[in-house]
């Protein structure tokens, strides 16, 4: 039998010079002269699986590794350290469950606890449950003393997914970070790690000239030096989404997506990897593919109130309403002084007004966004209208006039304080208000036609109320309404010939717009000649 420590001497002194493929040769060569030697097997292996991993080459040995120690396996049938190396293997594959089940062998035949549980770890939060990564990690911890910084980051990282809910878990993560960085010098798997992250110095002028094409809006080159970075760096996670950002701006979704998806399985928890491939579905228009991308996104941040915001505003674009009005209710609670909450709690009343019709829901919605932005007059108008709604017409008269000492000069403001004062039958300030609006803003057509209904209906003045729905169609000639008013106009004025050209228009304008009833409309129009 040769002498397997000079064998693995020379195989050493080869890796060592960066001749991993002839280390590899040397062995296989070794192996065909002792074919059932079951150290040379797993050394091969090793060599095949250091060759996968290596960040200069292409994944594609990793099945060359699990032949070679399933051969070893043929004879260590009781050797935990066998079970483990193919579970490592299965790992890298991405056959996590069958990776799991070799891990759960390796410990009962007496592998290394320490470096076990901590890939059973990594397996768990691949599969995203991530307090059962925990679990492992902290079995992990227990079976060593100083090699452990690779355990301390992991903790460190996996900790991070609570900072929303628990203010403990920020500091229990920078602890652990604190720890993998004072452990560094006992772990030397750790310390391969940080070397393989500094090798991206051999991948700088890929970098710098694809930022640069990038800049330049030369977007091919930058898929080109990109894909360079990538050809000689696989493993660098970054790569994959800054490559993905360019396919979305060239409008190639498909690929796009397929660079963030490797980035998430390189990294499950690199949120950038998430926020990209969301970004690209909704781009695409597959809502339910977005939808199910946060959901994956808000099982590592499930506490985080901006996620709940964005798969609501989602949810509320399929027209689910109900489960858009959950994830917003969920967006306030977790977070009611994070800087869009005001802008969460608006939207939320306006779905509630508009889509689920719940005014009393929407009043308090409208309510809570007004006590944590005090200033912003679309949360003004929202809640005006929703008292309004409710027929709660002295608090919408407070608001309105609140709005305006904020804002006097807001037409939109003062043609709806115009709109409010008229339903409640004061006319002269309805028309003060209304005048204001057409001050501040001379095109609000809105305002026109509501004071002409007002001279129209109310006050039998026909001239002033053709003037305002004359000024009206001018600013918005696709104003249905007006049309329709103006057309009301000459009818009475007995012009019945010009009153028909404006109703057909109003018809045709509302059969886009939908402002109004069409069948009011051409009743209108059948009767002028009746």
């Amino acid at each position: 039998m040769a002498n397997i420590k000079e064998i693995n001497k020379k195989i050493n002194k080869l890796k060592n010079k960066g001749e991993i493929q002839k280390a590899i040769e040397y062995c296989q060569s070794v192996l065909i002269q002792e074919p059932s030697n079951p150290e040379l097997n797993i050394r091969l292996g090793d060599l095949y699986m250091d060759w996968h991993l290596d960040v200069y080459q292409a994944k594609q040995y990793i099945d060359e590794a699990i032949v070679q120690y399933q051969k070893a396996m043929e004879t260590l049938l009781d050797n935990g350290e066998a079970y483990y190396k193919i579970g490592f293997a299965f790992f890298h594959k991405g056959e996590l469950d069958r990776a799991l089940n070799y891990f759960e062998m390796a410990l009962k035949n007496g592998a290394n606890k320490a470096q076990t549980h901590f890939m059973i770890a990594n397996c768990y939060k691949k599969k995203e449950r991530y307090a059962d990564a925990l679990d492992e990690a902290d079995k992990a911890l227990k079976s060593t003393f100083l090699n452990t910084s690779r355990i301390h980051y992991l903790k460190h990282r996996l900790l991070r997914i609570a900072f929303f809910s628990d203010k403990n878990s920020k500091r229990k993560s920078l602890y652990e970070l604190l720890m993998s960085y004072l452990t560094l010098p006992f772990d030397s798997e750790a310390k391969k790690d940080v070397i393989k992250k500094l090798k991206i110095f051999s991948i700088a002028k890929e970098l710098y000239l694809a930022a640069r094409s990038t800049r330049r809006r030369h977007y091919l080159d930058s898929v080109k030096y990109y894909s360079q970075a990538i050809d000689k760096m696989p493993g660098f996670t970054t790569l994959y989404c800054l490559l993905g950002d360019i396919y979305r701006i060239l409008g190639k979704h498909e690929e796009a997506i397929i660079e963030y998806k490797m980035a998430r399985w390189i990294d499950s928890l690199y949120l950038p990897a998430y926020v990209g491939l969301v970004q690209a579905y909704e781009e695409m228009g597959e809502y339910e593919s977005a939808i199910e991308t946060y959901k994956k996104f808000i099982t590592i941040h499930p506490n985080n109130p901006v996620l709940h915001s964005q798969i609501a505003n989602l949810y509320f674009m399929k027209g689910e309403h109900n489960k858009a009005v959950s994830h917003y209710e969920s967006a306030l609670l977790l977070n009611p002084a994070h800087e869009k909450a005001p802008e969460i709690a608006q939207t939320l009343g306006f779905l509630l007004q508009h889509f689920i019709e719940n005014d009393e829901a929407a009043v308090l919605a409208f309510l809570s966004a007004y006590v944590l932005d005090t200033k912003n007059l679309e949360i003004y108008v929202g809640l005006g209208a929703a008292f309004y709604e409710k027929e709660d017409y002295i608090n919408a008269l407070k608001v309105y006039r609140r709005a305006i000492e904020l804002q006097p000069t807001n037409a939109k403001i003062h043609c709806n304080l115009g709109f409010l004062l008229w339903g409640l039958g004061n006319l002269t300030e309805a028309i003060s208000e209304y005048e204001l609006s057409i001050k501040y803003q001379p095109d609000y057509a809105i305002a026109h036609n509501n004071l002409g209904v007002i001279y129209l209906d109310d006050l039998a003045q026909i001239q002033k109320a053709s003037e305002c729905f004359k000024n009206a169609l001018e600013y918005d000639p696709n104003y249905a309404l007006a049309h329709y008013n103006y057309a009301r106009c000459l009818s009475i004025k007995g012009e019945k010939v010009e009153a028909a050209k404006y109703y057909r228009a109003a018809l045709d304008i509302n059969a886009i717009t939908k402002e109004m009833d069409s069948n009011e409309i051409q009743d209108r129009l059948n009767s002028l000649f009746e």
